[in-house]
């Protein structure tokens, strides 16, 4: 079987930041194997960075049980999905000035680095179907997760007329697909979020109409008590608080349920290029966590400082053989 990408990393990467990726890569293949489950956390702006391309794959193969990411990311892959073409690249954006900016929002383009998202065909094109079945819930008397909604959103169809990529390139309709577990902390950080407060505020839907971050918690609670038997690894992408909500699970199952047969994370990986710093969570090394009873003394740790959006593919290829 030709393995080009895993031949390559495998021959060439073989010190510093290069060696902790293959070690990490390794390590995360280990855990498969021997029947453990992974969570996958997304921070940052993965899916503007279109890592649904390869992550949609991870998930159909099986080598992800859970993600954890920002509103900001499950909405962001749904949104390349319906407006790809619209999206500008500005490849010279460390050169933009205030001007150059302002001129961008009123084009409707807002920025992730060196990528506009496209206001209207993006946000306006989700919002008109996701508030039908926001208000369709409520009507119902239901409520459901940030995420729930999104997969109610892509199953229906109502999307297929402005789809603009390969369906298979989107990582959360591959999610959709499975039912995966997704846990999205601080959802009203986002655009969908502040969409949805602003028709709390207009008196057209009940806050209570979604669900909450603490019921995101107790739901990854009983999700880790049930699955954790052969251990539960953490595959973090970036920090911030896609990483550090779904990690404390432990202590709390632990600490405050007094359930002290919980197991640690059995396996622990961050991709980050905030280096280590003071009083920073994405610049803290592992070992830190163990203080917190998040991580054991045994638990394979590994820390790449570098940027997710060359390493993350790279793993995954990896891990998918490529």
């Amino acid at each position: 079987m030709k393995k080009p990408i895993t031949n390559f990393i495998e021959k060439y990467f073989l010190h510093f930041n290069a060696a902790a990726l293959v070690d990490a890569a390794k390590g995360y293949e280990a855990q498969l194997k021997q029947g453990s489950k992974m969570l996958v956390s997304l921070a940052g702006a993965m899916s503007t960075a279109e890592l649904g391309k390869i992550f949609a794959e991870m998930i159909r193969k099986d080598k992800v049980q859970i993600i954890s990411c920002t509103g900001a990311n499950l909405e962001e892959d749904i949104m390349n999905l319906v407006a790809h073409s619209h999206y500008k690249r500005v490849p010279n954006y460390r050169d933009l000035t205030p001007e150059d900016e302002w001129a961008l929002l009123e084009k409707g383009l807002n920025r992730v680095t060196d990528t506009c998202i496209p206001e209207e065909e993006a946000f306006r094109r989700i919002q008109e179907h996701i508030v039908k079945i926001w208000k369709d819930a409520e009507a119902e008397g239901k409520r459901y997760l940030p995420h729930e909604y999104m997969y109610q959103l892509l199953l229906s169809g109502v999307l297929e007329q402005y789809y603009e990529i390969d369906i298979k390139n989107s990582w959360m309709y591959a999610a959709a697909e499975k039912n995966l577990p997704i846990i999205c902390p601080g959802w009203e950080d986002s655009t969908m979020g502040n969409i949805f407060a602003s028709y709390v505020m207009k008196g057209e839907l009940k806050a209570s109409t979604m669900k909450s971050g603490i019921e995101y918690m107790t739901f990854l609670a009983d999700w880790y008590t049930e699955n954790s038997n052969n251990g539960i690894g953490f595959f973090q992408i970036g920090g911030g608080i896609a990483g550090d909500f779904p990690i404390c699970v432990v202590p709390m199952l632990y600490q405050d349920m007094e359930r002290t047969e919980t197991p640690f994370w059995s396996y622990f990986c961050q991709i980050s290029d905030s280096t280590t710093s003071y009083g920073s969570y994405s610049g803290a090394v592992p070992n830190e966590k163990i203080t917190w009873g998040k991580l054991d003394i045994n638990t394979p740790k590994f820390i790449i400082e570098s940027d997710a959006t060359i390493v993350a593919p790279l793993i995954f290829a990896y891990l998918l053989e490529m």
